[in-house]
């Protein structure tokens, strides 16, 4: 039976493309967690940005 999400790809015709779809598929892993780092560490170093700089303006608010 055929699933409307099938794309009816057809299969690998020899040993090395599977072998190539499996590099394929793990170096594309690799890239979604070396991205997704990256997005919590910009994420995480501009929230602490805003959050300090919040933080100090508020601070000097009261002093002048």
């Amino acid at each position: 039976q055929t699933w409307p999400t099938t794309h009816n790809f057809q299969d690998a015709s020899s040993p090395i493309i599977e072998e190539l779809i499996g590099i394929h598929d793990h170096a594309l892993m690799v890239a979604l967690a070396i991205c997704s780092l990256v997005l919590y560490l910009l994420t995480h170093i501009f929230t602490e940005n805003l959050s300090s700089s919040t933080v100090d303006a508020q601070e000097m608010v009261p002093m002048v």
